[in-house]
């Protein structure tokens, strides 16, 4: 950016495109490489459902998840952590992205059309599950091991590649000013990075009807998928080649000597031990705590039986990744205008109410959906009558629940998250937040993993037989049902605690004589709520 002064935007234009016409060769190249990460993390997420869930059945994600994708992300950053030391920002961009586009290529065109001689033998399987019910799932992962190793390298790419590679680059080139113009443009080219990803995915899964008899047509449209996201991750390192040689060569976008002399935003990174003990010292960092803990654990529960009704519905893994590129499409257009709403609702209305819509509509959705999973024996009868049946309708039912959690979360969860660490004092900003990603968002992701394998294995070691979602589904509903109302009561009593924050600095501010004091976290946690 140079010194001169910009003129001003009109008030639409710095509500819709708020860029200067120069601006544009290092707008358009961020937002093009934050569309093809996206586009990748988005189809694949979907394919690697579409190979667990057919093959390994919907419980398998919750194994995956908490004793094999943990480990690895922890053994990746490892690496990258190592990496960082050898190589220079450039060349680690390079170094992290290559392995994967190299196995997703491996996986498409070699790994899977090997997948019959790689794999354990169907009755291989078969036995060791007989003998250990108990170990089922570990069995069916292990021994369906490409598919393991693709679902494991499709979540890392989203934590690898969106928020540490991109967000790192995005953060290092992007001065203050810029970003508050720039980041919402990024986000825009996220919800039509998973707008088209949806489109694409469905389109390819539709290949069956033009090719010949003998060939697997998920086979082929795999190749098409990964084919098309492995370009678009060469295009990501081609733009960010180019931007380092004509871009970030340019003062107007980049100073080096700007940016190493710019302070650094204090990064604390505190040990589980550590965190535990902000959040207990704090019972305001503790409700944060509980708001994603809990949103981490019920999500996880709802979607996976969710999936195991996909999974009845659609045994087929294109049929699968048709209807989950169909619901990826609906989830970006519900996110786009829940994004435009939500701005509207926090102006309009306090901070407890628009932190509470999230979990009610888990909650009332929720309770829909596990009452047709539930009680699908006794609601088939009614549902035959009306030209369908409970799964058809748990189906649609989980579609419409996680569409709109998703779109909420991403519109209301998240912002109003941030905005209660708005009243805090700095350094309960900076370690009340490293806490809460670790307790929150690190278990939380892995909490309703840990309650759907435990439950399956204690289950099975105890009749000796092999137990499946479904038959646990109401032991998991009622986890659900506990885990949302504890949300909601962590909600309400966050925002008590806000108000009362948020007043006695107001209260402050209108003293002429008075200076900015720091807040006092807690006396403002023992302080009663208002009386309404």
């Amino acid at each position: 950016m140079t010194n001169e002064k910009q003129p001003q935007f009109s008030k639409l234009r710095s509500m819709l495109f708020p860029v200067y016409a120069f601006e544009l060769k290092k707008v358009l190249p961020m937002c093009l490489i934050f569309f093809f990460i996206l586009f990748i993390y988005t189809c694949f997420r979907n394919i690697k459902d579409s190979l667990i869930v057919p093959a390994c059945g919907a419980g398998a994600i919750a194994f995956l998840k908490l004793y094999f994708v943990l480990p690895c992300s922890v053994l990746f950053f490892v690496f990258y952590a190592k990496a960082s030391n050898i190589f220079n920002k450039e060349n680690l961009f390079y170094v992290s992205i290559i392995p994967f586009l190299g196995f997703f290529a491996l996986f498409a065109f070699v790994l899977y059309p090997l997948k019959d001689q790689l794999h354990m033998a169907p009755e291989t399987m078969d036995s060791l599950i007989a003998s250990y019910p108990q170990f089922e799932y570990f069995f069916r992962v292990i021994g369906n091991w490409t598919f393991t190793a693709f679902y494991i390298s499709a979540e890392l790419w989203g934590s690898v590649a969106l928020t540490l590679l991109f967000w790192q680059f995005a953060n290092r080139v992007t001065r203050i000013p810029e970003a508050k113009r720039f980041y919402a443009l990024f986000s825009l080219a996220a919800q039509f990075a998973m707008i088209l990803s949806g489109e694409l995915g469905s389109f390819f899964s539709k290949v069956k009807s033009n090719i010949p008899a003998g060939v697997d047509p998920w086979g082929e449209s795999l190749k098409l998928i990964i084919g098309t996201g492995v370009i678009f991750g060469i295009l990501c390192m081609v733009i960010y080649w180019w931007m380092h040689r004509a871009v970030l060569t340019d003062p107007r976008f980049y100073d080096a000597t700007e940016a190493a002399n710019k302070p650094k935003k204090q990064k604390v990174k505190l040990s589980v031990m550590e965190s535990m003990k902000v959040i207990f010292t704090s019972p305001y960092l503790g409700l944060i705590a509980m708001l994603v803990f809990s949103y981490g654990t019920t999500v996880n529960l709802a979607e996976a039986v969710w999936k195991s009704q996909l999974k009845l519905n659609y045994p087929d893994p294109n049929a699968y990744n048709m209807f989950m590129s169909t619901f990826t499409t609906y989830t970006g257009i519900a996110t786009m205008i829940m994004l435009v709403v939500g701005g509207n609702l926090l102006r309009m209305f306090r901070w407890a109410t628009c932190a509470a819509i999230t979990p009610l509509v888990m909650l009332l959705g929720g309770v829909v959906f596990f009452s047709l999973v539930v009680f699908r024996e006794q609601l088939g009868p009614i549902m035959a009558n009306i030209g369908t049946n409970p799964v058809a309708l748990a189906v649609l039912s989980g579609a419409i629940v996680v569409i709109c959690i998703k779109a909420t979360k991403y519109a209301l969860f998240d912002l109003t998250k941030e905005m209660s660490y708005i009243p805090l004092d700095e350094e309960l900003k900076v370690k009340g937040k490293a806490a809460v990603d670790v307790i929150g968002g690190r278990f939380g992701k892995a909490g309703g993993a840990f309650f759907i394998s435990t439950i399956i294995m204690i289950a099975s070691s105890v009749t000796g037989e092999k137990t499946q979602l479904l038959d646990i589904a109401t032991i998991l509903s009622g986890i659900f049902i506990v885990f949302t109302v504890l949300w909601i009561f962590a909600v309400k009593a966050l925002g008590k605690r806000v108000e009362a924050i948020s007043g006695d600095q107001s209260k402050h501010k209108k003293s002429a004589d008075a200076t900015k004091p720091q807040v006092d976290i807690k006396a403002a946690e023992e302080a009663p709520a208002p009386v309404k």
